[in-house]
């Protein structure tokens, strides 16, 4: 179906779909939300930003009966800014559907003001994974075992941050006939096996965007730091140019600290995001993500992955991470929606290595410097020096790709002589040029030596 008005939706549905503005879904919104709907175990494998998060709401608000006071949906997320971020886009649930209570249940929230909320159950669970088995399975306050559906989005991401033992504790005390949703960018062996434990017969969609990272428009271009630190030679680029919405990315959290406090000392109004940050701050950073009220953010890796933060211009990469798929992930959240982005990347000496790996996966680098706001362009160290042809290659190469209309017998032993006899010319050639070089060399040699003996 391709567009929303052509689904048989409840009113509420409807109703929640013209309050977002959507017209048309998006392939995994296509593909995934009649599967929801059917009851089927869905694994959907895309990248953040290509509407993961509504194909699994909009079925959600189908199946919400707020006359129960149970909870009857689960949501995980692996970290808290992505618990948050779900919690603030299915707020509008309960607009839509009267009656309908969304909790967040995650760390960084005193849970003591958790158990006396839940006093009167939500209707949908979204929060993290540990947090959501301490309510449930320690202080028994918040009751998930007759929810019909689970989902847990960023899969691969839990499982890498090790949470999927939490899940797996609270999801074997929930209902036998239990509905399970997947959502990652990617299917590692250890989500596969979990997978398989729970769920029946998945349908995965998987949607390909192999071709976004080394889309013609996004730039990728290389800016050399030599002797200067990262943070500093930032604020020489953050002069080259006017973003709508610029992501820094440090490698670690004390380097994203470091460069946010040094941006600020220099006038910048930004969005700073990452594990070091104290919870209340983490959560107004959030909100100001989701608002979209200033102009450069700066996060680590892992606080701004699979956060989706729309109108990205500009990426600026502060070195290359380790893991060279972190580097894709970061380019890849400019240039979205048909639009344009430059994604820059600060190296030293030590990410030569990484620039050579990304390269050779069809990565095309540019290499510019700045200097007093100009930009300059640098020779391309990693592009192969150009292979002049010689006049013998030429003819050799002649004769081997002559077409002849018919071909008589002997013609490839007459095509070999013809070669050999070419060679054997370029090689005389050859050394009457050595015998003339040597011969003037040894005149030359012979005047100097003349020169002498008459001083």
């Amino acid at each position: 179906m391709s567009k929303f008005s052509d689904y048989t939706f409840k009113q509420t549905t409807k109703d929640f779909i013209e309050h977002n503005g959507f017209i048309a879904p998006t392939p995994i919104q296509q593909k995934v939300i009649p599967l929801v709907c059917k009851g089927k175990d869905v694994i959907g494998i895309s990248d953040t930003g290509t509407g993961k998060t509504h194909a699994f709401l909009i079925p959600i608000i189908e199946r919400i009966d707020p006359s129960l006071n149970e909870v009857q949906v689960v949501i995980t997320a692996p970290t808290r800014e992505l618990a948050l971020q779900l919690y603030m886009r299915a707020a509008d649930l309960s607009e839509a559907l009267k009656g309908c209570r969304v909790r967040l249940i995650s760390g960084g929230i005193d849970k003591n003001k958790q158990n006396t909320t839940l006093r009167i159950q939500p209707h949908v669970v979204i929060g993290t994974p540990g947090r959501i088995k301490d309510l449930f399975l320690e202080e028994k306050t918040l009751r998930i075992d007759r929810a019909s559906l689970l989902v847990i989005d960023e899969a691969d991401m839990t499982l890498e941050f090790g949470f999927l033992e939490d899940i797996d504790a609270f999801a074997s005390k929930m209902r036998k006939d239990l509905q399970m949703l997947s959502f990652s960018a990617t299917m590692p062996q250890g989500l596969q096996l979990f997978l398989k434990k729970y769920m029946h017969n998945p349908v995965t969609v998987k949607i390909e965007d192999d071709t976004h990272i080394s889309a013609p428009k996004i730039e990728h271009i290389c800016i050399p730091c030599k002797h200067q630190e990262y943070h500093e030679k930032l604020l020489e680029v953050l002069k080259g140019f006017k973003p709508y919405v610029c992501l820094i990315f440090a490698n670690t959290r004390s380097e994203a600290a470091k460069v946010a406090q040094e941006m600020r000392d220099h006038g910048y109004d930004l969005i700073e995001l990452h594990g070091d940050m104290p919870s209340r701050a983490r959560k107004n950073a959030m909100k100001n993500l989701m608002n979209l009220d200033k102009t450069y953010i700066v996060a680590s890796d892992i606080a701004a992955r699979g956060i989706d933060i729309k109108g990205i211009s500009h990426v600026i990469s502060l070195g290359f991470p380790s893991e060279i798929d972190f580097y894709i992930h970061r380019a890849g959240r400019c240039g979205r929606a048909g639009m344009s982005g430059i994604c820059y990347s600060l190296y030293k000496k030590e990410d030569e290595n990484a620039i050579r790996q990304l390269t050779n996966k069809g990565i095309h680098f540019q290499y510019m410097n700045i200097k007093d706001g100009q930009w300059i362009t640098l020779k391309d160290k990693n592009k192969p020096k150009e292979h002049k042809q010689s006049e013998l290659d030429k003819k050799v190469s002649m004769i081997v790709n002559r077409k002849k209309k018919t071909v008589k017998p002997g013609y490839k032993k007459k095509r070999k002589q013809e070669v050999e006899k070419l060679k054997r010319k370029a090689k005389r050639a050859m050394i009457q040029e050595e015998i003339r070089k040597q011969k003037k060399e040894r005149a030359i040699a012979s005047q100097i030596q003349k020169r002498g003996h008459e001083e």
